[in-house]
């Protein structure tokens, strides 16, 4: 915790850190669209089977144009059982007699169907093209949309294993930038994508590259913020997120080809990559693996960018060994991933935090990329989730600052899991109350996300902050992954689904309460360190018990 104290020398808030905040703002921007992307390249528009006597130019059994294109469609497709053109089968051969029912039931035998074989026509009044139409991912193929949604957040969950293990051995600054690459690359290659196969592969990589990008932005804000300033960053960091949905809800709209929008969204992260080179590395984790005379040099960096004079003159090498003397000796110990469990303090908030996240994420996720099975306009849906998403951030900042992490959290995740379980209650037919029950939803489940991943980071010390939060991940892209998976219980029951989504956050806000509270308390640097703050903490109580039962 004593890095604190070589922060203020070189500025804790200042131009550099408006700057990397800047930069990190706008990446995150371009990033956040991707995990929402298949809401758009994904859509299932409206679909029957092909017939001849209706999509064959050449055939001329209505040459005479006495028949109209819907009795054409009337004596080619069966009714399903919602008396609507079936979108999966088509008659053997055209039914003729159906033309002088007059609306009543045909006692004749019940003619003959078949599947699509000869392929769909899609409605194109909303889409030009999306995956979906590009593949024939409909009627027995239809769950292949989901396993595509699926595979990208299996990737985060991937990401988190893999990328927070790598961010404590080589640093924020080098995973970031390695993902960002890796990000661009793959999403660009994915809208030129042979085969439905290859696709998802390209998502899967994506999807790693993800959840390692929006780690790493956290932590090279956080780690070089003072506490009070923590709570602001990580919300501005959100409100990226949300600006992300607006644009591409803008995006999505202007391309209308599934191509064209995922070049649109990946092709900027290539010239990201350019000014990636001034981003500077996290001098708090330099330091904290041993690595004095290179976070001395960032330090002095950032002391210069922010004006700070004399900083040469104050931060040395033997002022940075002085005051991280304690770290420094942890340091030297080589951490791994089952340190998280060897304490008892950081095993239990390793434990807390990852059933808090598991039940956030499915809950976000679940509502995020399932808006097409709302029945509203998905356009405007997008669009509002953004707007108001930022006003609801900056209140969030607000909620967190005055009232602390440990009190504000239940009560934002409350109103989230309400607004869910408003959409079981709202009908269809009440489709602005609809639209508005889900917007509240989308702003909550923001404001959720935005003060659980402060807290986590504020909980965990710096020595395994990456590790830890990559296990918590875990936890998170678990469900987010089962996210699109609930949407099967539509089966047995529509509203199954959205309870279970409106349920989960509920029991994410209880867990939050046996977290320790963390508001304007200094980031930990070491395990011994989040050890310590728990016997302090019991110290503390046990004094004031001495206390009343003394006065008593």
């Amino acid at each position: 915790m004593a890095f604190q104290d070589l922060l203020n020398q070189a500025g804790s808030l200042g131009r550099f850190q408006i700057l990397q905040l800047t930069f990190i703002f706008i990446c995150n921007i371009m990033v956040s669209p991707h995990s929402l992307l298949e809401n758009f390249t994904a859509a299932v528009p409206s679909h029957r089977c092909w017939v001849p006597i209706l999509d064959n130019e050449t055939v001329s059994d209505n040459d005479s144009r006495i028949l109209s294109q819907d009795d054409l469609l009337r004596v080619s497709i069966p009714l399903d059982s919602n008396l609507r053109p079936d979108k999966c089968r088509r008659f053997v051969q055209p039914q003729w007699h159906l033309l002088h029912l007059n609306g009543t039931f045909s006692s004749v035998t019940e003619p003959d169907t078949e599947p699509c074989v000869d392929g769909w026509v899609y409605d194109q009044s909303t889409f030009f093209s999306t995956i979906v139409t590009e593949w024939d991912l409909v009627c027995e193929s239809q769950s292949l949309d989901s396993i595509a949604k699926f595979l990208f957040l299996s990737g985060m969950l991937v990401g988190h294993v893999l990328f927070g293990h790598l961010t404590d051995r080589f640093g924020r600054r080098l995973m970031f930038i390695c993902a960002l690459l890796q990000m661009a690359i793959t999403e660009t290659c994915a809208a030129f994508a042979p085969t439905f196969l290859v696709y998802c592969l390209l998502r899967f990589l994506a999807g790693i590259s993800s959840t390692t990008i929006l780690t790493n932005s956290g932590l090279l804000i956080i780690e070089w913020t003072r506490p009070k300033f923590q709570a602001m960053a990580t919300s501005l960091l959100l409100c990226a997120g949300a600006i992300g949905q607006i644009l591409l809800a803008g995006l999505a709209f202007a391309f209308r080809n599934w191509h064209h929008l995922h070049l649109a969204v990946s092709v900027p992260m290539l010239f990201l990559l350019v000014a990636s080179r001034w981003l500077s590395e996290s001098a708090r984790w330099l330091i904290m693996t041993n690595k004095p005379q290179k976070g001395l040099k960032e330090l002095r960096k950032v002391a210069h960018i922010n004006g700070m004079k004399n900083s040469g003159d104050v931060l040395t090498i033997e002022v940075v060994r002085n005051t991280m003397k304690e770290e420094l000796e942890a340091s030297q110990t080589k951490i791994s991933l089952w340190d998280l469990f060897r304490t008892p303090n950081l095993r239990k908030r390793i434990c807390l935090l990852f059933l808090v996240r598991f039940v956030i994420w499915t809950s976000a996720f679940g509502l995020l990329i399932n808006i097409q099975h709302l029945r509203t306009n998905v356009f405007l849906l997008q669009c509002l989730f953004g707007t108001i998403s930022i006003p609801a951030n900056l209140l969030g900042i607000v909620l967190v600052n005055h009232m602390g992490r440990r009190t504000s959290q239940p009560f934002i995740m409350s109103l989230f899991g309400i607004s869910l379980l408003a959409i079981v209650f709202v009908p269809q037919e009440m489709q602005i109350l609809r639209m508005i029950v889900a917007t509240l939803g989308g702003a909550f489940s923001f404001v959720s996300v935005g003060s659980t991943l402060l807290h986590s980071n504020e909980l965990l010390p710096t020595i395994i902050r990456a590790t830890a939060l990559g296990v918590i991940g875990i936890a998170g892209s678990a469900g987010a992954a089962l996210s699109p998976l609930f949407m099967i219980l539509k089966t047995y029951s529509a509203s199954l689904p959205w309870i279970i989504y409106g349920v989960l956050p509920f029991l994410g806000g209880l867990v939050v309460l046996l977290l320790p509270e963390t508001k304007n308390q200094p980031l930990p640097d070491s395990i011994q360190d989040v050890e310590n703050e728990g016997s302090v903490s019991r110290q503390t109580k046990q004094k004031d018990m001495f206390i009343k039962v003394t006065r008593f």
